[in-house]
């Protein structure tokens, strides 16, 4: 066994990448204090292709020196536009008629191992909420559903780029069984 070497990766282009067909799952990113956060997203959406990300209210926008460290060029590749509030981006997805589902600790969420995705053609949206204060409030009447990942310690709580890849790579293996 050895490890492979970059170029036998077989990476595309940014060019090549902005051509192919995109996993039809788009980030919210909901007032996210960290730029390391933010550039773990847009690492995370070009891994597997995402169609794009939304970034709202406080969350920061490229070319912010964090996003960049952690993106490693992940913020010129993916598709991103930004919203000064999080209720214009979840709008704009429902009038795609995408499914919208925000991954937080609610009463009524449903824990990501017991989650069935149902085929939407329209796509899916995420939302990530602010590290401290989680998903806005104001927007949970206009979800699908909330989704928690299950969490066994004391804290009941993962960082956002630690449950947006739990999440993205769920999605994307469940989204791999409805197409196949």
């Amino acid at each position: 066994m050895r490890k492979l070497k970059t170029f036998e990766l077989d990476r595309l282009t940014p060019t090549a990448f902005k051509s192919i067909p995109k996993t039809p799952i788009v980030l919210i990113m909901d007032n996210v204090r960290s730029g390391l956060n933010v550039g773990s997203a847009f690492r995370t959406a070009d891994a597997f292709a995402l169609q794009s990300i939304l970034l709202c209210g406080i969350t920061a926008r490229p070319p912010h020196k964090e996003i960049l460290k952690t993106a490693i060029g992940a913020s010129a590749t993916v598709d991103w536009q930004y919203f000064e509030k999080v209720e214009e981006a979840v709008a704009q997805c429902k009038d795609l008629g995408m499914s919208i589902y925000a991954v937080e600790q609610t009463n009524n969420s449903t824990p990501l191992d017991d989650f069935s995705l149902s085929e939407n053609k329209n796509g899916y949206a995420l939302i990530f909420g602010n590290e401290v204060n989680g998903v806005s409030d104001i927007i949970l009447p206009e979800i699908d559903a909330s989704i928690e990942i299950r969490q066994f310690g004391t804290k009941h709580s993962l960082n956002v780029s630690v449950s947006l890849g739990i999440l993205v790579w769920e999605f994307w293996r469940k989204l791999q069984s409805l197409t196949h």
